[in-house]
């Protein structure tokens, strides 16, 4: 029998935490993913489905929401990644069919991709060095796309100049730490 172990996007057995200067980067792996589309022609199933399943209003473009379990972020027309703790939704994708039946498209995300929690009273300063997005103008609520160091990724205002995520694609764990750690220290 084989004793596997599960470990962290930067190849750890827990996740990472760094401070730099007045900023704390966090590795942030408690949490579960998966891809919702809304269906064509489905859309009076897809939102009761949705308000009885997330507990929130879905978000409009550029922004995110949160209910008491699920916490929800536009990515295109129709589709939203919709988060929940790992440890009571780690079949996040099979919870989330279940509930909307033939009137979304349901992907596991969860080991796609990488979240990076930035906190701190300089964040603002780090992201206008990373990327084009108006961190300085975003309000709680606010997501968007973005490119960080040649990664595609979203950028989430989770508190108004001191608290943003970001996620990227699994693969490029090691590579946007290192962008966001190296623009850490050039603020420090």
């Amino acid at each position: 029998m084989h004793d596997l172990a599960a470990l962290t996007p930067l190849g750890g057995a827990q996740p990472r935490t760094d401070r730099v200067g007045d900023i704390t980067i966090t590795e942030v792996t408690d949490r579960a993913l998966a891809s919702v589309s809304r269906r064509n022609g489905k859309a009076a199933e897809f939102n009761a489905a949705a308000a009885g399943l997330f507990g929130t209003d879905l978000p409009g473009p550029g922004h995110w929401a949160a209910g008491p379990v699920w916490t929800l972020i536009w990515t295109a027309s129709d589709q939203w990644f919709a988060e929940a703790p790992f440890a009571t939704h780690e079949d996040i994708a099979a919870i989330t069919k279940q509930a909307f039946g033939d009137s979304a498209s349901v992907t596991e995300q969860t080991d796609g991709w990488v979240r990076f929690d930035l906190e701190g009273p300089t964040v603002i300063d780090l992201l206008e060095r990373l990327c084009p997005v108006p961190a300085r103008r975003m309000p709680t609520g606010a997501a968007t796309r973005s490119v960080i160091e040649h990664i595609g990724s979203f950028v989430i205002c989770r508190e108004a100049g001191r608290h943003f995520s970001v996620l990227a694609p699994r693969s490029f764990a090691g590579s946007m730490h290192h962008a966001l750690a190296a623009a850490a220290r050039s603020i420090a």
